[in-house]
């Protein structure tokens, strides 16, 4: 029998391997969970990637590739030493092992296998050594080792009960205080109140990072706060692999499962992106891809015994709509409503079924009736914000308020308060998209906690996002981020009021309950560069003489006469002031000397500093090439939209490069903030990681806290 090491100590070593000498020499080229001691060939062991708790369930994989020629008939894994399970199969009924086709490499390297041991778990603190060890068909082997560590909870203290997630997508720290200076004002230095989010007791700063970039997407940016360990990007509760099914990946157990499986606790998830969205998923749905949303939101439902899933409120009636659905618009314009396909939809291996207890799936069921089968589960739904309402608290509640992503926060608001988009228009926003009785978020927050509290005597994990801060950051559209932010603090503040027992939940109050708001990554490298030196009516004034006019004088050769003559900074900046309705947005939007801001990581667009009578149009949605959505903006730098009747008219405002390539503002890498509430929020403070939340907040609700 000839003994083989990982062919990666090599490469430490310095010895260069060619593509061919990798595809033709036996050898495990990747060994999950991930783990810097496997990275460097044995190196270095740190810093420590994979981390979970006592107990947490995750899965062991190895891709290995044979020699020419050879096939590998077995690859056993030990922990410490001690064998943990051995794959040498294809999946099969009852058995949590498998060995199939790395088909994502087999390409280049035929019979490439991924070895799987499904949802192993630990219950002793420390750092444990994984090794893999494959036999090839002449009885070669191969060895490749890692590791992972497990994170012991001492028993102190008070345990939190429920856990309350409050994720602004995109928000950083500019788009916290633009909403601060919105909602509440500054004078003589002082801001006149703060918001929700900012009277929370206790502050971290968290780096942002997944585990293949230093700028995330939104998928690991959730998915690492609730897993406690690093994703790639798009990916959602599972680590990369060389298999190409988007379902298979190799898993590790979500808070939401640990604590349903252990505690008996409920899940609730609430959005103002449509459900299949990255966030939203990133709480209970474990793809390879975020965009996969037949799959993802079947699973919701087929999986909610391993995440006791109650409340689900967001939009995306397109996925829950069987294929093909016609809608028909207020203009008698039709279109398909439903956005279900088999190319996204899944089945679960076998493995997976037996390791994890999940439901097989079916990955043609382009027909099912989604909202139905809820319905059936035992789930009320709601179609409006009137019947979200009427509907009291329910065992489980489904809310589905349009056909992908509901609007935004301005819209929706303009929408109640009966604001026509210009004084030619003879429809609301919310019209145009057939969604007019749409619930802000905070509605769906108050009311999922509402569900939940009188569901979950064991308590429950609430997610709840503020979608469009990021959507909207990324459109470099402003004042629709900034109303978003004030918008997901109303629903900040449901949360603290039913911690305290005010508001809604007056003389009730929850203390064992822990909160924490925060960000899945900065958008838009948004900056506040100070205010409009201009009144409404100048502004609008400046903006025609001067949209796209450059200055002639030499000191200021060619730049834009607008910029030069609106924006305020420093001194010439003062403190805007917004006056604010009673529904608690501003009562315009664009006030005198409004508050302006600047963009880092942008990509083309033209500013005129107003706000945009209509917002970008929505890709996701179903009627988007059916009027009148059709002749909403493209994007920032084109006229509008197929018909040219409702452009951004470049006339109006000065061209700015952009930092990017493309049409949209990109994440950053920036940290960004969280603030801590409750039963356990002493345990958060510092600068550190997006997975160490996960461990602090773990402590409080399984361990206890005196914090």
């Amino acid at each position: 029998m000839k003994k083989r090491n990982n062919m990666l100590a090599l490469a430490v070593a310095g010895i260069l391997l060619t593509g061919a000498d990798v595809a033709s020499a036996l050898s495990i080229s990747r060994l999950t969970p991930p783990s810097q001691l496997f990275t460097t060939g044995g190196a270095t062991a740190t810093p420590m990637i994979s981390r979970f708790i006592q107990g947490q369930r995750f899965d062991l994989q190895a891709t290995v590739r044979p020699d020419t020629g050879k096939t590998i008939t077995s690859v056993q894994f030990f922990v410490d030493g001690v064998s943990v399970g051995t794959a040498n199969a294809a999946p099969a009924s009852g058995v949590k092992t498998s060995l199939v086709a790395a088909t994502a490499i087999t390409g280049t390297v035929p019979n490439a296998v991924a070895a799987t041991v499904r949802a192993y778990s630990n219950a002793v603190a420390g750092v444990h050594t994984l090794t893999a060890t494959a036999t090839q068909s002449d009885a070669s082997t191969v060895t490749a080792t890692g590791n992972f560590e497990v994170v012991g909870i001492t028993q102190a203290g008070r345990k939190a009960k429920s856990v309350i997630i409050l994720l602004g997508d995109g928000m950083g720290a500019s788009h916290r205080t633009a909403g601060r200076i919105v909602a509440k004002g500054y004078s003589q230095g002082k801001a006149n109140g703060k918001l929700a989010m900012d009277s929370l007791t206790n502050t971290a700063m968290i780096m942002t990072a997944s585990l293949d970039t230093i700028v995330t997407d939104s998928a690991p940016g959730m998915a690492n706060y609730v897993t406690g360990n690093k994703v790639n990007s798009s990916q959602e509760g599972v680590w990369p692999d060389d298999t190409t099914p988007v379902f298979d990946g190799p898993r590790m157990e979500y808070m939401s499962e640990f604590l349903a499986r252990t505690q008996g606790k409920k899940l609730g998830i609430v959005t103002t992106a449509d459900v299949f969205d990255a966030t939203p998923a990133a709480n209970a749905i474990h793809t390879s891809n975020r965009g996969n949303g037949t799959g993802i939101v079947d699973q919701y439902l087929d999986d909610a015994s391993t995440t006791n899933l109650t409340v689900l409120l967001g939009g995306g009636r397109k996925w829950f709509l069987p294929n093909s659905t016609t809608i028909t618009t207020d203009t008698s314009a039709t279109f398909n409503g439903s956005a279900r396909t088999s190319a996204t939809d899944y089945a679960a291996p076998l493995d997976l079924q037996a390791g994890w207890g999940v439901a097989a799936g079916n990955a043609s069921d382009t027909t099912r009736d989604l909202i139905s089968d809820f319905q059936t589960a035992g789930w009320t739904y709601a179609a409006d914000n009137t019947a979200l309402n009427a509907a009291g608290t329910p065992a489980k509640l489904l809310g589905l308020f349009s056909l992908s992503n509901m609007n935004i926060a301005k819209d929706k608001i303009d929408g109640r308060r009966g604001t026509l988009p210009t004084s030619s228009a003879t429809t609301t926003i919310v019209q145009d998209y057939g969604f007019p009785d749409q619930p802000m978020l905070y509605d769906m927050a108050g009311k999922a906690i509402k569900v939940l509290d009188a569901n979950s005597p064991n308590g429950f994990v609430l997610m709840i996002e503020g979608a469009s801060i990021d959507k909207q950051a990324h459109d470099m559209d402003s004042t629709r981020f900034m109303m978003d932010v004030v918008e997901f603090d109303k629903a900040v503040q449901k949360a603290k009021d039913y911690v305290d027992g005010t508001g809604d939940f007056a003389g009730t109050p929850h203390p064992d309950t822990l909160i924490y708001v925060t960000a899945d990554h900065e958008c838009a490298g948004a900056t506040i560069i100070g205010a409009s030196t201009q009144t409404n009516a100048n502004l609008i004034t400046q903006v025609a003489t001067n949209g796209a006019a450059t200055d002639s004088a030499t000191a200021t050769l060619g730049q834009p006469t607008l910029r030069n003559t609106v924006v305020g900074t420093y001194a010439a900046a003062g403190f805007p002031k917004y006056t604010i309705a009673a529904d608690g947005f501003p009562t315009v939007w664009d006030p005198d000397n409004k508050l302006l801001i600047g963009y880092g990581s942008n990509a083309d667009r033209y500013e005129d500093y107003r706000t945009r009578p209509y917002p970008s149009n929505d890709s996701q949605q179903p009627g988007d090439n059916t009027a009148p959505l059709s002749t909403y903006p493209r994007n920032n730098v084109a006229d509008g939209g197929s018909t040219g009747t409702r452009p951004y008219n470049q006339a109006d405002g000065f061209f700015i490069t952009g930092q990017v390539p493309g049409t949209q503002a990109v994440h950053s890498g920036s940290d960004v903030p969280l603030t801590a509430y409750g039963r356990g929020a002493g345990e958060i403070g510092g600068v550190i990681d997006n997975t160490d939340v996960f461990f602090a907040v773990m402590k409080s609700v399984v361990g206890g806290t005196t914090k």
